[in-house]
């Protein structure tokens, strides 16, 4: 049976400060945004019916705007507002959550001063982003690289960035893998194409250092995690070479939760105890009413 399509749905959006129905959610096509990637998003989960660190999302929403030269037309409250009575709208308790912010269509061309700022939040019930997510997914090395920190908008969740995550994920697909692990532009070992990653070896956790990618808010809550225990995390840079080294593996993400690895390129990886543990501890914070 074929998925629904997204612009066929019953339900709501959140529309410029407004609610309308999900099948009337449109923009022209003459949108910057669609022509010049000139847009923003955030991806985020409720659970029981609140947004996980839904006024982080917010915020960060905001500040990828900023990084890209607008301002989103609606302040961080009221969009964790929106966000909430949409999901209440919908009758959801857990769903997926994407708000977006873009350009608009008064002014075609590279420049778009002129352009209106539009600001839109959709909800929808998904499960796990991979399939068999707790066999632990299998990754091959992508054939894109982030860029260098100086050719692009890095620190922002800017729409056009995701374009080489696109790309290496339908390479990755078809090839037969899950997902793909992405380089930086000096070869280093950066995330998958839309989550962090971590290593674990000898009892201590490894992730490449953001600085060329999203420093992830479930990123930041895994690391938190972590040395709430007494785990040793090394954030440092990592070369494919010591791939080989590692234990255990995974990903995070908003999408991904703590998604076990099982193969990358080949090479093994065994979800042990602590990719267990810090799974236990992140659906169990997920779950608290107070961790907003």
């Amino acid at each position: 049976m074929a998925a629904q399509p997204f612009d066929d749905r019953d339900g709501w959006v959140w529309l410029d400060g407004e609610f309308i129905p999900h099948r009337n959610a449109k923009v022209h096509v003459l949108t910057h945004a669609l022509h010049y990637a000139s847009a923003v998003f955030e991806g985020e989960r409720a659970y029981g019916g609140v947004v996980f660190k839904g006024h982080e999302h917010s915020l960060r929403l905001q500040k990828s705007a900023k990084i890209l030269g607008f301002q989103v037309p609606a302040s961080a409250e009221d969009i964790d507002a929106a966000k909430s009575e949409l999901i209440k709208k919908q009758g959801f308790e857990n769903c997926y959550l994407r708000a977006i912010a873009w350009r608009g269509s008064e002014q075609m061309g590279v420049a778009a001063k002129r352009d209106d700022v539009h600001v839109a939040i959709s909800a929808w019930e998904w499960g796990d982003y991979f399939a068999d997510k707790m066999k632990g997914v299998r990754l091959m090395i992508a054939p894109w690289r982030r860029p260098a920190p100086d050719t692009s908008p890095w620190n922002s969740k800017a729409a056009g960035l995701y374009m080489i995550c696109t790309l290496s994920r339908h390479a990755a697909n078809d090839a037969g893998f899950d997902d793909a692990i992405m380089m930086d532009w000096r070869g280093q070992i950066a995330e998958g194409t839309g989550a962090n990653i971590f290593f674990v070896r000898d009892g201590v956790l490894h992730t490449p250092f953001p600085d060329c990618f999203l420093n992830g808010i479930t990123r930041q809550t895994v690391i938190a995690l972590a040395k709430a225990r007494g785990i040793e995390v090394q954030e440092r840079a990592i070369w494919p070479s010591e791939l080989a080294t590692f234990e255990e593996a995974f990903l995070t993400g908003s999408a991904a939760e703590i998604t076990p690895i099982r193969e990358i390129a080949g090479l093994a990886f065994k979800p042990g105890k602590m990719t267990e543990q810090l799974m236990t501890e992140f659906s169990a914070l997920t779950r608290r009413k107070n961790a907003v």
